[in-house]
């Protein structure tokens, strides 16, 4: 959740995120940046610079290595730069210079990908990181790009050079062809995989459809109907047997769906025995359960330690953590300021 560009809620906020397991969230600050576990909430680290802020903030897991570049009204590092910070040393031990902005940056635990406006480069995790690979994209100024954390799959996806399709590389196997997925007519706006790197989530600018992949083949496996009006999607992530999937807009609504349907979630149009004759808007698969954030401010989401629960991180600073049933009655469980919150709490 970027909001180095509309940072309206005065409280120094610039750009959260989940790390790759989603136990934890990161927030990059005007002053620093923040750790925080996410459920239950606490507060794990705080950095304080006196001197400028982090515009994006990139965990990996729960290491001591963040990557970090500088971001807001005076931004700590040059936003050209990505810094590798070690919080157990509390300095930077990594510095990587390019000639433009960086957008975007990933983690795992032997690659660094930095993510520039139609270029995504590609590093060894080293002490002296090699670039190993380059990749050229579609004009990508949302920093859109994932990677696999599991250690067994080394995918990367990210947009490609045609407007709203997805390349998806073995980056460890590059000479075998990238499978190139058309996701969306319109150009793409959320990208995400699930935790083992088999399945692709997808949304465009348009933001009324989301489509999940198969990495391997590039077949849609699930065409999934967040509504029938324009919307962004700030945020889309799976549950961790990729059963789920739990979305975010600006229209301060989280929608889960059912994307496995053993025994029928989601809500399939109850008119889908005639959509031979039907539009497609009947034919999409609908969310069976879905909740308003009291706010409605930017938000992201990701699904909690608690079975049929989902963690909600907002741009004003307020945390939630809702529940749901599997006929998807919801309710909100726990609300809390985390913007206020010390390492003591």
């Amino acid at each position: 959740m970027n909001l180095s560009s509309q940072a309206t809620q005065g409280n120094g906020l610039l750009f959260c995120n989940f790390n790759q397991d989603q136990g934890c969230f990161a927030c990059g600050m005007e002053n620093g940046f923040r750790v925080y576990n996410c459920d239950p909430l606490k507060e794990k680290e705080r950095q304080d610079f006196g001197d400028g802020g982090v515009g994006h903030i990139e965990m990996l897991f729960r290491c001591n290595y963040l990557a970090l570049v500088g971001g807001g009204k005076n931004p700590k590092f040059p936003s050209n730069k990505v810094m590798v910070w070690d919080d157990l040393k509390k300095r930077v031990v990594i510095e990587l210079a390019f000639d433009n902005e960086v957008k975007g940056v990933r983690l795992r635990r032997d690659r660094i990908v930095a993510v520039l406006l139609d270029k995504i480069k590609v590093f060894s995790f080293t002490h002296t990181p090699q670039m190993l690979h380059i990749f050229d994209t579609t004009q990508n100024p949302r920093g859109l790009c994932v990677i696999c954390p599991n250690s067994n799959n080394s995918l990367l996806a990210f947009p490609g050079e045609k407007t709203g399709h997805v390349q998806v590389v073995d980056l460890a196997n590059t000479e075998r062809s990238p499978v190139d997925i058309a996701a969306h007519d319109n150009a793409l706006f959320c990208l995400s995989l699930n935790l083992p790197g088999t399945r692709l989530a997808t949304a465009s600018e348009k933001g009324t459809l989301i489509r999940v992949f198969d990495t391997n083949s590039g077949i849609q496996l699930h065409e999934l109907r967040r509504g029938a009006n324009a919307a962004l999607i700030y945020c889309i992530n799976f549950n961790t047997d990729s059963s789920l999937l739990c979305v975010s807009s600006d229209h301060g609504t989280i929608h889960i769906f059912s994307v496995e349907d053993p025994a029928g979630k989601s809500k399939d149009s109850t008119l889908a025995s005639a959509k031979s004759v039907l539009p497609k808007y009947f034919n999409s698969r609908w969310s069976f359960s879905r909740f308003q954030v009291p706010s409605g401010a930017q938000s992201i989401c990701a699904f909690g330690s608690d079975k049929n629960s989902v963690i909600t991180i907002c741009a004003d600073g307020s945390y939630y953590k809702f529940l749901f049933t599997p006929k998807g009655e919801c309710n909100r469980d726990v609300y809390a300021q985390f913007l206020r919150m010390t390492d003591g709490d």
